[in-house]
């Protein structure tokens, strides 16, 4: 290719993550303490999603505005850290419930703690036909990245654990474990009230947590047996909890550090 040919035809540069332009679809009320926003969009075609945790940001416009001032390209961080602050767009990151890329339309649950944080409000008022924008894995990249659940072929039985925020990514594991397979789930919500209806494969022995009650999500994990053979633990919600939650498994239950993962997907006091 001569140097002219190259300069005129510069190589598409393919980037992890690609910004998707989507609108509300349906809004499903969960219960009190979630909401299901299911957006769609020709945008979401160009997206993927590899993991049943996967992680994607989403930037939500201010009140007032039609929809959120959003960059294309592989540079849109960049553009967006440069706006000012009145129109930079706000970006939570959440994980998928379910995508469905024939259709296409994705599913993404919210936490609702009533009018405390910019995302639970847009959250709650949230309609059919508003605009929004996701940031996702670019269906052309390899290999797609930012979700961590990877049952390891040694692991004969699974711990997942966590509160509200980390329910989606439960929720869509669980009802994705292979047939047979052995998991103790632990789900830490307000009251009763927050609890959901999940497809319980055989095998799966589910417990929840309310804080209403005496108990912790800590308590809960530390009062139960577990089976003898290796277990591969997922863990995440508030950060000081998963972080004592992983300290328990290692130090006391006799995880390898590479047997748990753990996140942090909240800290006490910070606005959502």
């Amino acid at each position: 290719m001569s140097t002219d040919l190259a300069a005129a035809n510069p190589p598409v540069v393919v980037r992890p993550y690609r910004v998707a332009r989507v609108e509300v679809l349906r809004v499903t009320e969960l219960n009190p303490h979630m909401r299901r926003v299911t957006v769609g969009g020709a945008d979401l075609a160009g997206v993927a999603s590899a993991g049943l945790d996967q992680r994607i940001k989403v930037l939500l416009p201010h009140r007032g505005q039609a929809e959120p001032v959003v960059s294309d390209g592989p540079d849109w961080y960049t553009r967006h850290q440069q706006l000012p602050e009145h129109l930079r767009p706000v970006l939570r990151t959440y994980t998928i419930r379910a995508f469905r890329p024939a259709a296409p339309e994705m599913d993404i649950d919210f936490v609702l703690h009533g009018d405390t944080g910019p995302a639970t409000r847009w959250a709650a008022r949230a309609r059919p036909g508003d605009r929004l924008a996701i940031v996702a894995p670019d269906v052309r990249h390899d290999p797609i990245t930012g979700y961590e659940f990877r049952l390891p072929a040694t692991a004969s039985w699974s711990l997942l654990a966590g509160d509200e925020t980390a329910l989606p990514a439960i929720g869509s594991i669980v009802e994705s474990l292979p047939p047979g397979h052995r998991a103790q789930v632990f789900v830490e919500v307000p009251d009763a009230g927050a609890e959901q209806s999940l497809a319980i494969p055989g095998g799966v022995e589910l417990t929840w947590v309310r804080r209403d009650g005496a108990r912790t999500l800590l308590d809960a994990i530390r009062g139960r047996e577990f089976p003898a053979e290796p277990g591969y633990a997922w863990v995440a919600g508030e950060a000081s909890t998963i972080r004592q939650l992983r300290r328990h498994l290692v130090t006391e239950r006799g995880f390898g550090k590479d047997q748990v993962y753990f996140a942090g997907y909240w800290r006490l006091g910070e606005r959502s």
